[in-house]
């Protein structure tokens, strides 16, 4: 028997229930929604969540389409779900946790008498700390950006090669690996000796189909990789980035952009214009080194200063196993 919450699942079976995790201001139980799906044979344990960030339902759509597929007869090994990580931010639409003003996934691995954030992050990092391997569900937030999996742990981690090597099978076809904030599942995991990937599955406001078939396929190529399902998934090399180049805009306006999302950038070429609500051109911004355009905002206009757009740098084309 395996259990999360209260759900229980007996080999060859699946299970669904909930996961308290305190109460809420009229003293009801908060409870996230969890999934057991126990193999009829023994193996590894993989743990998944989405929605940390109460704004990025991508991998809420993943788990919503994976586990259907999933016929605990023929798999090998566990598999654990919290589908909503944080109960307070998808119940008003938020990234953050309104409740402490707090983004969830710098929390980790929480504590059990903390803040709200910390109560939810203490009972989901217990859950992950029991599994071989973690993904992490993420998009990047409601800005438009490429799929793509990020390594956490930093390169002279003892587990790094491994985060990687789950990266490149989950297989989006990007990788950034740059070591994360303090606080990230993907970052505390490995230091517990699990490897762990936070796929970041483009950016939407609501579903993003195409994304989500992505973070489907990369699932599955998961389980087959390691024997949780029969078969061998196909794993090529990656594109990845090991930084990231931001820019603001110099002036107030509206956004053109210039490259398209994955496009190869060289440095001095132009990412974007701002012009004024006449068309007339009052900035103009460019690469400062050779990259991948990365990630954009959504919406055209801007404030001086406001957040425009990511260039990936540093960039590998691939990298062997």
């Amino acid at each position: 028997m395996i259990s999360l919450g209260t759900a229980s699942a007996s080999p060859g079976e699946m299970a669904t229930g909930r996961l308290e995790v305190g109460e809420t201001r009229d003293g009801s139980p908060a409870q996230l929604p969890v999934a057991v799906i126990n193999g009829a044979e023994d193996g590894q344990i993989l743990y998944m969540q989405a929605v940390s960030d109460g704004d990025e339902l991508n991998g809420l759509g993943v788990i919503q389409q994976t586990v259907p597929q999933i016929d605990p007869a023929d798999l090998s090994g566990a598999v654990l779900i919290v589908g909503i990580v944080n109960y307070y931010g998808f119940r008003v639409a938020e990234h953050r946790n309104p409740i402490d003003d707090t983004k969830l996934n710098r929390a980790y691995p929480g504590n059990r008498n903390g803040t709200t954030s910390e109560r939810i992050a203490h009972a989901t990092y217990e859950a992950a700390s029991s599994a071989d391997m973690v993904l992490d569900l993420h998009q990047g937030a409601t800005s438009r950006m490429i799929d793509e999996v990020r390594v956490r742990c930093g390169p002279r981690h003892r587990l790094h090669n491994d985060c990687l090597q789950l990266a490149k099978v989950f297989g989006t076809g990007y990788v950034l690996d740059q070591k994360g904030p303090d606080g990230q599942l993907a970052r505390v995991a490995p230091n517990e000796g699990i490897p762990t990937i936070d796929p970041e599955l483009g950016g939407a406001i609501g579903w993003d189909p195409d994304s989500i078939a992505r973070g489907v396929e990369g699932v599955f190529n998961v389980l087959r990789y390691h024997d949780f399902l029969d078969g061998s998934p196909p794993v090529g090399n990656q594109t990845r980035a090991r930084g990231f180049d931001q820019f603001g805009a110099p002036a107030g306006g509206l956004i053109d952009f210039h490259p398209d999302l994955g496009q190869e950038i060289e440095r001095g070429e132009t990412l974007f214009e701002v012009t004024d609500t006449f068309g007339e051109r009052k900035a103009r911004v460019t690469a400062d080194h050779d990259g991948i355009f990365w990630r954009s905002r959504r919406l055209p206009q801007v404030a001086t200063g406001e957040y425009v757009c990511s260039v990936g740098t540093n960039i590998d084309t691939y990298w062997d196993e």
